[in-house]
């Protein structure tokens, strides 16, 4: 028997919807070559990570087995794929490897952070492989909402694994590539050892629809709107932007992208050939002197993004253009768990402006990029792996598509991150646990989620701040009264009197009052006043606050 093992390890994306990153590795335990799959970001919200930008997978362990570590590969250009790729570059600096849409993406990444173009190669698509180590990796094409999906085919010694990445069994994508059921048959015939499958909609019992079915839909409602029309969709959806840019042009309106991301991922689709005739886009500028029943706009934020282009016009105007009562607004995208506030308040918005409003309830604007029950149930049965690994889901997601994988007969398992799977018996098995969690990028520098940087933002968002200074001679005796800066906090209590002077008046108290063994020791003084400040503006207006002490001594 060998000694040699084939291990898969998610660092992210399993048991949540992002910040996906995947290893697989072969050789001896602890020895195994190594590739990464996807180095994604997820994104922050305001009750959990406050002035967070992104969030990050925690790549320690594999940053601590970079010398091991082969190439990266990325399977499609959304940012919870593709987000944290430059961010990892330095720590990991292996070679990156994606086909020629998701390479453009990933350069323009690269190229933020100073990065040369030559540290993502672009791949072709099935049949050719790119030979790491003892891996040899094909990007087999499947449909998504983005241009150029594509399915990871990792050839081992100890067999074959099919990464599906996200998909769906769209025969009549309109942009990329329609799903091929016959070349799937052709590169599965041989046998597969793992099927590491999205579960992103394993809940929905329907199959999916087909992008193509939303164009008339879409039309339709362009071409009876009277005034400006504005449509959000993700920037990414490729087709999606198109059908509603030839809606708008069908229906003569000039179009206007607004958003950097939106004239970003057109300008990438039209420099890689998977988008071509695109209908004439005009600038924002020239928008101003139009006639508004002659524009439509295709705008970023269709998640309620607060510095998106559609919460910008929610509050105003945008690029010198505004909505009016009588504009009809379209979310052509369905809402992700846990951004629906921020949706909300941008409808309401709109609605105070008297804009019409048409969201997906209907589900007539809209049509996912996830493959749905029925058609994980079809990719199973066409693949015919002798396991089935759920990720890309919440751990619901995973539990539930591995119960519907044990219901064809398949050997499968529920795999969160951090858990090290051996893949080379006849059932997965666990090898390792490894430490994991996330990361944030926190401005311009990435901090840990455990360092306390966050939840001291939490704790003063939540209680407020005071400042006390204080400053004693060379005797340590004190000079000068105490004096306090109060942020977010009430400027006046149950005593009528300004808190700052109610502080300031109990410190100084306490100043007066503490003996020499105090004085001379700051941290013994700083509890102290620390303790004066939270009991004090408890009594006063109901907080404890965060403190900060600032002693300053003289000789």
């Amino acid at each position: 028997m060998s000694s040699e093992r084939l291990i898969y390890l998610p660092l992210g994306g399993a048991g949540e919807i992002g910040m996906n990153a995947y290893v697989y590795g072969y050789g001896a335990p602890g020895e195994e070559r190594l590739i990464l799959v996807d180095i994604g970001v997820a994104f922050p919200d305001m009750d959990g990570t406050p002035g967070v930008d992104l969030i990050l997978p925690d790549t320690t362990w594999l940053e601590e087995n970079a010398d091991r570590l082969e190439a990266v590969f990325i399977t499609h250009a959304h940012e919870d794929h593709v987000g944290a790729v430059a961010h990892s570059y330095e720590a990991l600096g292996a070679p990156i490897f994606a086909r020629a849409f998701t390479a453009n993406i990933a350069r323009r990444k690269m190229a933020e952070y100073g990065y040369p173009d030559d540290t993502v190669t672009t791949a072709s698509p099935w049949p050719e492989q790119v030979t790491v180590g003892p891996f040899k990796v094909g990007f087999l094409p499947i449909s998504h909402s983005i241009p150029e999906s594509a399915a990871l085919v990792i050839d081992t010694p100890a067999g074959r694994v099919i990464h599906s990445g996200d998909f769906k069994l769209d025969p009549t994508p309109l942009v990329g590539e329609a799903f091929d059921p016959e070349l799937w048959a052709e590169v599965s015939k041989g046998g597969v050892r793992a099927l590491i499958c999205d579960s992103t909609n394993v809940f929905s019992p329907n199959p999916g629809r087909s992008e193509l079915e939303v164009g008339p839909n879409i039309e339709a409602l362009v071409g009876a709107a009277t005034g400006m029309v504005v449509a959000t969709t993700f920037a990414s959806n490729v087709a999606r932007v198109k059908t509603l840019a030839e809606a708008g042009h069908r229906a003569g309106r000039s179009i206007v992208l607004l958003g950097r991301a939106m004239r970003r991922m057109i300008e990438a689709a039209v420099e890689t050939g998977v988008l071509v005739d695109f209908p004439t886009v005009i600038s924002a500028e020239d928008a101003q002197d139009m006639p508004r029943q002659n524009l439509m706009l295709i705008v970023t934020g269709s998640q309620g993004e607060r510095r998106a282009a559609s919460a910008q016009l929610a509050r105003g105007k945008y690029n010198g253009l505004e909505l009016q009562e009588g504009d009809l607004f379209l979310f052509s995208s369905k809402t992700i768990p846990g951004n629906e506030k921020g949706v909300i308040r941008i409808i309401n918005a709109f609605s105070e402006k008297g804009v019409d409003v048409v969201d997906d309830s209907t589900g007539l604007y809209h049509v996912s990029g996830h493959a749905n029950r029925p058609d994980l149930e079809r990719m199973h049965a066409i693949v015919k792996p002798q396991m089935l690994i759920p990720m890309h889901g919440e751990h619901r997601h995973l539990r539930e598509h591995a119960r519907v994988a044990e219901a064809g007969g398949l050997q499968s398992a529920v795999v969160v991150n951090g858990m090290m799977m051996d893949l080379t018996g006849n059932a997965p098995t666990v090898a390792a646990y490894i430490e994991t969690g996330r990361t944030y990028l926190d401005g311009s520098v990435q901090i840990g989620a455990l360092d306390g940087v966050v939840r001291d933002r939490i704790r003063m968002a939540l209680n407020g701040h005071v400042m006390v200074s204080v400053i004693l001679d060379e005797d340590d005796e004190p000079l000068g009264e105490p004096w306090c800066e109060i942020m977010g906090l009430a400027e006046t209590g149950s005593s009528r009197t300004p808190l700052a002077e109610i502080l300031e008046e109990d410190l100084s108290q306490f100043m007066g009052r503490a003996g020499d063994k105090t004085l001379t020791d700051d941290d013994a003084l700083e509890e102290g006043l620390r303790r004066i400040v939270r009991q004090t503006t408890q009594n006063e207006i109901g907080k404890k606050p965060e403190v900060t002490v600032v002693i300053s001594r003289l000789g």
